[in-house]
Parts: C-alpha cells; structure tokens; sequence
C-alpha cells in the first residue's frame, strides 16, 4: 500500500509541475505579445476560436447530464 501511495504523490507531483510550467509558458508567450504591441491582434483571432469552444464544451455538458437521467424524467 505505501508503494502505491508513493506512485500515487508522484503523479500528482509531475501533474501540478506540469500544470504550473504550462502557465508559466502562456504567462510568457503573452508578456512577449503585449511588449512587441500584437496582443489585443491575437486576442481579436482567438476570441472566435474561444467562444466556440466554450460553446462546444457546454453542448457536450448538457447532452451528457441527459444521458444520465432515468427515462421518463425531466429536467
């Protein structure tokens, strides 16, 4: 059972050293943007993309908590 545990704490090591280096990349990549004056650019070129995504996220959301329910119940 420790091992287990050990290899459990190390996932969640690599995991949130993982998630901290991907923020630090974007953190980056938009200082970078706002110094060089393109940042509000891609901003107006992503926001499309992010808004699509957000509504395909919820879509998939919604039609999954559907498929969860008995028959004969409603929302």
């Amino acid at each position: 059972m420790e091992t287990y545990l050990t290899y459990m704490l190390i996932r969640f090591a690599l995991l949130a050293a993982g998630a901290v280096a991907l923020a630090l990349l974007v953190f980056a990549v938009a200082l970078v943007l706002k110094r060089r004056g393109r940042l509000d650019q891609v901003r107006r070129q992503v926001d499309p993309l992010a808004r699509s995504a957000l509504r395909a996220a919820v879509r998939r959301l919604e039609d999954g908590a559907a498929g969860t329910r008995r028959k004969g119940e409603r929302r």
